[in-house]
Order: C-alpha cells, then structure tokens, then sequence
C-alpha cells in the first residue's frame, strides 16, 4: 500500500506557507519556473507554483526580474542534464549583481549524488536543492533559506504520496493529472524508477475528486500521467485496475476528452482497449513505446515482451477501435544492436504504420546497467541508422496525414498560430495538430472542421 503523507505533516508544511507570506507581506516579489522533461514535471512544477502563489509571489517569465527562480530538471538524456547545467550557470552573473536572489534546483537530476556533489562544488549560486521526493516538503526548505541558512540541500524522502497540495495551472484548455507515481520496471537503460522511487498509485476517490475540480474549472482534455498507466492499482489492495478507472472517470458528467500516457507494452491488454473503446470520453489515441524490433534487444533493455507480442497488442487495439492513433519512442543505437536488429525495428514501423514517432539515439546514463554495455557500433553508424528511421517515418506520415484530406473531424482549438490564414491551433481526438481557420469559436472550444489540405506535421481545416 502506497504512504499517503497525513494531514499533521501537511498542515506543517501550510504554516510554513502562511509564515513566508506573512514575510513576504507589501512585496511585489516575482518568481520564475523552467522546466525541463517529462509531462509529470510539468505536474510538479505547477504544484510549486502554487505554493509559490500561496507564499505571495507572482510568476513572471523574465528571471532576470525574479526574485525566486527554480528549474526542475531532467536526468533522462544527458542533453537535458547539459541544458539544466548551462542555465544554472548563466545565472551566476544574475546572483553576484542581485545576492538576494533565491536560486533553487529540483527534479530527477537533484536525485542524483554525482548532480547534488556537483552543485555543491561547482554552482555556490544554488542556494536550494530538493528531489523528488521532498517536493511536499518545499515550504519548509524555503523558509530555512529564507531565515538564514546559506544553502539547503534535501534528496531524502520516502515512496510516499502527498494529497491536497496547492496548484497553478498554466492556461488553456488542457490540464495534467497525476494518477501513480514512480516505476517498478528497471529498463537496462532507464534512471528513473532511481529517482522517482518505486510504483504508487493514487486512491480512485482522489484522482476522480480532482477530475471533477478540472471539468468544474473549464478544462476540456485532460492527460492521466504515470511512469507506466497500467500498472495503476496494482499497489491499492484494492480490486481495481487502470480500465477500471477509466471507466470511473468516464462516468464524471461533462464535456471532456481524456488521455493518458505513458503506457507499457508488457501490461497493456484487451481489458484496457475494451475499456478504450467503449468510453465515449476517452480519447482513441494510444502511446504504446516498443523501443526496439529486435527481440535480442528487447530482452537486453529488459522490457519483458517481444515484437511479435507488440504486434499482436497493435492488431487488438485497432480492431477494436479502427480510427485510433498511435505513436511510440524508439531509440537507436542501443549498446550491442547490429545491422540486423536494426532492420528488424524498421520492418516493424512498417509494419504497424505509426502516426507519429518519437525517436533518439541511445544515451548511457550513469546508474543504468546499459551505461556498461559493450557496444561495437561507431557513431556513424548509429546516425545513419537513425536518419533511415526518420526517413521511412516520414513518408508513412505523409502518407498517414494526406488521407485526412476532405474529411470531417471533431477538434479541441487549444491556441493560436503563426500564420495569418490559419490563427487557431487545434487537436484532434487521435491528438494530431491542426491549424483552423473561420469565425465563431474561442480557445477551449470543440468545433467541427472539414480538413481542406495537410503536410507532413500539420493538418489544415476550416470550421464548418
């Protein structure tokens, strides 16, 4: 059973809340947030901007006018390490010119010893660190920076989930929502379930009552998030699992799409594309990664499931649901991948016909057991392999795209766009951009549009 922290430690953390502000009372002090990685970070960050907007600060996006400035960071790829490293250390100019400037740093990358050390000696303008699992914990870490200690360094905490924190959401139409936290899988090459701890799933009553906040705020699309979806539940003690929530969650009165990522191949199953199908409110649009076609890799990445099983979930996922839209990761270059297993990922991209792809060259992370793979490959090879796949992806797409040409969809407009002709930006259910013209209609709103030409990443509609 997954530790839910108690209402004693989080009204603790609340008059931390009330003392900064109480501080912070007459000032118009301004705060910044970047961050970098994945959807759940996003999640994160909006909870601390929520304290943050409890504590009396208002964001800005100009960390030159900050007062308080926070990445939250990724240690995904080692590229997103580099950015995170490189906008600390613009920084140090800022902090010299303004010493009461409060910088902090959390995330996945402040989970880590060897990025904690290397704060610690090589970025003195830090003045607060916090991982992952003491992001509950940030009024209190505050508040000691803000009473006097220099610097404040906490990586510690245990798997367990915090109920009731402040939020700010960005704007728009689209909100996240944080179902289960943590992974148990241990991909060879993946850092996460080291920084983010082990599976735990939040309480259905929870998730549904934020649900109902959201449809009651105006949200139109909301995205479940967890390390791996359908693990959700396994870790309740209770008799539910992810198809059961969403039929729960469909059941939430209004007018709504739902989504969900990121889903693992080795738990998908017929129950859950069942559930797809029959809940109207559930978007037909599935983000399954497979990572690798080749069988030999797939079992060197533990991933616990073969191509031929990928292929077969596919097959059921669009019998059941002939429109759905698929997308999935695949990375290139794992340690020990020939020519051969490389032919065997491409037969399979066009084998499934992807909507859309989401591909990298293998990055070692430290910690991982893939970083002491052997691996015989050069570079070169890697980036040729790599820009086959993007060329026989692209033409899948092209060709997946130009058969949307005259047809009439539902759409989500969601923003605005560059050109004059096509001012809106929209989604479609399958998750596909759209650039809309015509009249009457306002960001948040669902619209019928007739699809009038298309390109390689976009789709161009008119409102009928």
């Amino acid at each position: 059973m997954p530790v839910t922290v108690s209402d004693e430690q989080l009204q603790s953390q609340f008059t931390y809340i009330d003392a900064i502000a109480s501080m912070n009372n007459g000032k118009q002090l301004r705060a910044y947030t970047h961050t970098f990685g994945c959807q759940q970070n996003e999640a994160d960050t909006e909870h601390i901007r929520g304290m943050l907007r409890e504590m009396g600060y208002t964001m800005t996006e100009d960390a030159n006018e900050a007062d308080f400035i926070l990445f939250n960071t990724c240690a995904v790829r080692e590229h997103a390490e580099d950015r995170a490293f490189g906008n600390i250390g613009s920084l140090s100019h800022l902090k010299k010119r303004r010493p009461e400037v409060i910088i902090a740093l959390c995330g996945c990358m402040a989970q880590q010893e060897k990025n904690v050390e290397k704060i610690k000696r090589s970025y003195p303008q830090v003045s607060l660190l916090f991982g992952t699992h003491a992001l509950w914990r940030f009024p209190s870490l505050l508040y000691r920076v803000l009473t006097g200690e220099k610097r404040v360094f906490d990586i510690n905490g245990e798997d367990d989930i915090a109920e009731g924190l402040p939020v700010l959401r960005a704007q728009g139409p689209k909100a996240w929502l944080s179902i289960m936290y943590g992974c148990n899988n241990f991909c060879t090459y993946c850092i996460v379930p080291y920084v983010r701890g082990r599976e735990r799933s939040r309480r259905p009553e929870e998730i549904e009552k934020e649900l109902r906040e959201l449809i009651t705020a105006g949200y139109k699309e909301i995205t479940l998030l967890g390390q791996n979806v359908n693990s959700y539940g396994k870790d309740l003690g209770l008799d539910i699992d992810f198809a059961d929530l969403l039929r729960r969650l469909n059941a939430v009165p209004g007018d709504f799409w739902l989504r969900f990522m990121t889903s693992h191949p080795k738990d998908a199953s017929p129950r859950l594309f069942d559930a797809m199908a029959q809940c109207d409110k559930v978007a037909k649009q599935l983000h399954l990664p497979f990572q690798s076609g080749s069988d030999e890799i797939l079992r060197r990445m533990n991933r616990r499931y073969t191509a031929a099983e990928y292929r077969a979930l596919i097959a059921d996922a669009r019998t059941k649901m002939p429109d759905i839209t698929l997308s999935s990761d695949i990375i290139v270059g794992f340690p020990g991948e020939t020519e051969q297993d490389f032919e065997q990922t491409l037969q399979l991209v066009e084998d499934v016909q992807f909507d859309l792809l989401f591909t990298f060259l293998y990055s070692p992370r430290t910690g991982t057991p893939a970083a002491s793979y052997e691996d015989n490959a050069t570079p070169q090879d890697k980036q040729r392999r790599f820009e086959r796949l993007l060329k026989v992806q692209d033409e899948i797409v092209a060709s997946r795209q130009a058969a949307y040409q005259g047809k009439t969809l539902r759409l989500l407009v969601d923003g605005t766009a560059k050109g004059p002709d096509y001012p809106f930006t929209a989604r479609t259910e399958g998750n596909l951009l759209v650039c809309v013209r015509g009249e009457g209609f306002e960001i948040g709103s669902f619209i019928e549009a007739k699809i009038e030409k298309t390109s390689l990443r976009c789709l161009f509609a008119h409102k009928l």
